[in-house]
């Protein structure tokens, strides 16, 4: 690995902690494995940094992939590596990313996106399941779980993996109605939660509860529903105490192929795809 700045020098981050830089770009060989682009919190004064912003376009017309981590997304964007690609950043700056560039296809939700041989990652921990997913992609999935256990992390979140927590939504929530309906939810993702149903422990309609859920989550009662189920079978799933089958009652799915589509749906990956991920990083024992 090896650390560049335009002038060679180190560089001091907005938190005062200082880089060393190994040299300049043009130091670097011809033909590069992976860029990676860190982001900075003022993203537009980066983007105006012409020498920055050339050494970006040039280094990536040779590297075999391109990645960024949370602000640097707007450095590939300004450089026009992100041009009609799907592509994330921390979910503070997504609604920045799309106004100003409308050519990249923004999705605020994911830890990382890739397209192609472009791969952009949320927040800076987002940084990490990155890593460790090319990491995982080079050199298979044995030497990406030793990595996970000496950083002790978990290997790794799915690509799909959502920045934001349903769960946590329940604290946001400022409506009365909502509130005791999501709660309800949270609370017991196995009962009936059929929209009616909600809606007559609520006492107010089916339409009703719909708008609300609508205007303050973004989602339908039922789609509500279906992301917290998804987050009980994760934690059921990293606990490993139980068969997929016995995870899907448990977290209300009607079925074991019920709870694989919804779960590859929004994660990218099976149920027993992730729960391998998880027990690997966190037993002894090698496969």
């Amino acid at each position: 690995m090896r650390i560049v700045s335009t002038s060679g020098a180190g560089v001091v981050t907005s938190s005062r902690v200082r880089l060393g830089a190994d040299a300049t770009p043009e130091s670097l060989p011809r033909r590069l494995g992976t860029l990676v682009v860190p982001g900075r919190s003022d993203w537009r004064a980066a983007v105006r940094d012409q020498p920055v912003l050339t050494a970006v376009a040039e280094l990536a017309s040779r590297a075999r992939r391109v990645a960024s981590v949370c602000a640097g997304a707007f450095l590939l964007a300004e450089a026009g590596l992100l041009d009609g690609r799907r592509a994330t950043t921390h979910w503070q700056l997504a609604g920045d990313l799309a106004r100003a560039y409308p050519k990249v296809t923004v999705d605020s939700d994911p830890v990382f996106a890739r397209d192609g041989a472009v791969i952009t990652s949320a927040g800076v921990t987002a940084g990490i399941d990155l890593a460790l997913a090319l990491v995982e992609e080079d050199h298979g999935a044995g030497l990406a779980r030793e990595v996970a256990r000496h950083l002790v992390v978990f290997l790794a979140r799915p690509a799909g993996q959502s920045q934001f927590s349903a769960r946590l939504s329940v604290r946001e929530a400022d409506h009365p109605v909502l509130r005791a309906a999501m709660d309800a939810v949270t609370t017991d993702p196995a009962a009936d939660h059929a929209t009616e149903r909600l809606a007559s422990r609520a006492g107010v309609s089916p339409r009703r509860l719909t708008r609300l859920f609508r205007a303050h989550t973004g989602l339908s009662p039922g789609e509500y529903v279906e992301s917290i189920r998804v987050e009980a079978t994760q934690v059921l799933l990293e606990s490993g105490l139980d068969s997929v089958e016995s995870v899907a009652a448990t977290a209300g799915f009607g079925s074991g192929e019920t709870m694989r589509r919804a779960f590859h749906q929004r994660l990218g990956v099976s149920p027993s795809t992730y729960r391998a991920r998880f027990r690997s990083t966190l037993s002894d024992t090698s496969d």
